[in-house]
């Protein structure tokens, strides 16, 4: 029998420092992602280095978390 999915809050408190996540949670009049390498995680949320700043997210608020792969390497412009 496969194991159920782990609840997002539980996958974030044992998940590694330093592994890139996607983190969904909810705002004041929706929901957003949080996508790059999970810094830390505390006793009430997660801090999540994006690609422009540091996202603190309480962890009461995430409704979905999961670990993804390594982003892709940016390529240069040709240049003339």
């Amino acid at each position: 029998m496969n194991q159920p999915f782990p609840h997002p809050q539980d996958f974030l408190l044992r998940a590694p420092a330093g592994i890139r996540v996607v983190v969904r949670y909810r705002i004041d009049g929706g929901m957003t992602d949080a996508l790059g390498q999970l810094v830390a995680v505390g006793g009430d949320s997660c801090t999540v280095r994006t690609r422009t700043s540091d996202v603190e997210i309480p962890l009461d608020r995430v409704v979905a978390a999961k670990e993804v792969p390594p982003a892709p390497v940016r390529r240069q412009a040709a240049r003339d």
